[in-house]
C-alpha cells in the first residue's frame, strides 16, 4: 500500500487535508438556494463511501509495503472494525449538526466555532492517547485556535439581523464541534501505529477509512431520516423531494463527499509520520480556509458594523500562529 516516508511530506498531506476539509462545504453553498441540505447530505455521504472504496482498491492495494486492503480486512479483529465504524457514526452526527449551522449562519461562523472546537478537543484526546511532538508548543497552538473561535463568535454576534437565528446556529455548531472532537480517536484506536509492519488484528489506514465511511453512510439512514422529518429550519422534506432533484444538485453532494474524504484519507495516511494529534490538528485548520471562503467569496460579513473587520483579522492571525506552532511541535 502507499505510505509516506517523511514528516515534511506528511505536513504537505495535512495541508491538502486542510484545504479539502475547509472547501467541501462550498458545494453545499452553491446549491443551498434550491436544494435543502438534508437532501444534499445523502449524496455527500455516498461520495465519502465511494471514494474510500476506490482509494482502498487502488492506493491501499498496491506496492510492496504494509498490508493490502482485502488481506487487511480479512485479518482484522471485530473490535477494531467496530471502532472505525462507530467513528463514522459519531462523525456523521456531529457533521450533520455543523452543516445545519452552516445552512443557518454561513461558513465563516459555523466552521470556526464548530470545527475549531473539534480541533481543540481532538488534539487533546489524541495526544493523551498517543503522545507525539512537543506538548508545550502543541497545546499553545491549540489555545490560540480557541482564542480564534471566541473572537469569531464575537464578530458574528455583531452582524445585523442575526439575533433570531444566531443562538440556534451557535448551539448547533458547539454541540457538533464537541462530538467531532472524539470521532478521530475511534478511527485511530482501530489502526496499527506501524504502517510498514502493521500489528496483527489492527487496521491499515485505507481499511480504517472504509469502515469509517461505512459507519457514516449506514448511520445516515437513521440520523438524516429523522432530520428530514424534523428539520432545524424549514418544512419537513421526504424522499420524493430527493429523487426529484436535478443532476447538478446530486453531483454537488457527491463532489462534496469526495472532496471531504480526500482530506480524511490524507490525514490518516499522514498520521503515520506526524502522529494522530498533529495530523488531526493541522487538518482542522480547515476552519481558517472555510473562513476565507466565507469572508472573501461569500461575503458573509458584508454589512457588519465598524470594528468587525478588526475582530476577523485577529481571528485569522490567531489561527495562522496557532497552526504554525502545531506544525513546529513535531520538529522542535
Amino acid at each position: 500500500m502507499f505510505i509516506l516516508d517523511s514528516y515534511a511530506l506528511a505536513v504537505v498531506f495535512c495541508i491538502i487535508t486542510m484545504l479539502c476539509w475547509g472547501s467541501w462545504a462550498n458545494t453545499q453553498k452553491m446549491v443551498a438556494g434550491t436544494w435543502r441540505f438534508e437532501l444534499y447530505y445523502w449524496d455527500y455521504a455516498a461520495g465519502i463511501l465511494i471514494f474510500s472504496i476506490i482509494s482502498a482498491l487502488t492506493l491501499g492495494s498496491s506496492g510492496d509495503v504494509g498490508r493490502g486492503f482485502m488481506a487487511d480486512l480479512a485479518q482484522a479483529d471485530a473490535s477494531n472494525l467496530w471502532s472505525a465504524f462507530i467513528g463514522g457514526a459519531v462523525f456523521n452526527l456531529s457533521n450533520i449538526l455543523v452543516v445545519a449551522a452552516i445552512s443557518i449562519a454561513g461558513m465563516a461562523v459555523a466552521f470556526p466555532v464548530g470545527i475549531g472546537l473539534a480541533l481543540v478537543l481532538g488534539v487533546i484526546v489524541n495526544y493523551m492517547a498517543e503522545p507525539a511532538g512537543d506538548a508545550t508548543l502543541l497545546f499553545l497552538g491549540t489555545a490560540l485556535i480557541a482564542v480564534a473561535i471566541v473572537v469569531d463568535a464575537m464578530a458574528y454576534k455583531r452582524l445585523p439581523g442575526q439575533k433570531g437565528v444566531s443562538n440556534k446556529a451557535l448551539i448547533l455548531a458547539v454541540v457538533g464541534g464537541i462530538l467531532m472532537g472524539f470521532f478521530y480517536r475511534f478511527v485511530a484506536a482501530s489502526m496499527s501505529i506501524d504502517f510498514v509492519n502493521p500489528e496483527v488484528g489492527k487496521l491499515t489506514p485505507y481499511t480504517a477509512v472504509v469502515l469509517f465511511s461505512l459507519g457514516l453512510f449506514v448511520s445516515n439512514f437513521i440520523l438524516n431520516t429523522i432530520l428530514m422529518k424534523r428539520p432545524f429550519v424549514g418544512d419537513p422534506v421526504g424522499f420524493k423531494d430527493y429523487f426529484a432533484g436535478s443532476g447538478k444538485a446530486h453531483l454537488a453532494g457527491l463532489l462534496g463527499g469526495i472532496i471531504w474524504n480526500i482530506g480524511m484519507s490524507f490525514s490518516i495516511i499522514a498520521s503515520g509520520k506526524a502522529g494522530f494529534a498533529i495530523s488531526y490538528g493541522l487538518g482542522q485548520g480547515a476552519t481558517m480556509v472555510a473562513s476565507i471562503w466565507g469572508v472573501f467569496i461569500w461575503k458573509e460579513f458584508q454589512g457588519a458594523p465598524p470594528g468587525t473587520n478588526k475582530l476577523v483579522g485577529i481571528m485569522f492571525a490567531a489561527f495562522v500562529i496557532g497552526l504554525s506552532l502545531i506544525v513546529y511541535a513535531r520538529i522542535a
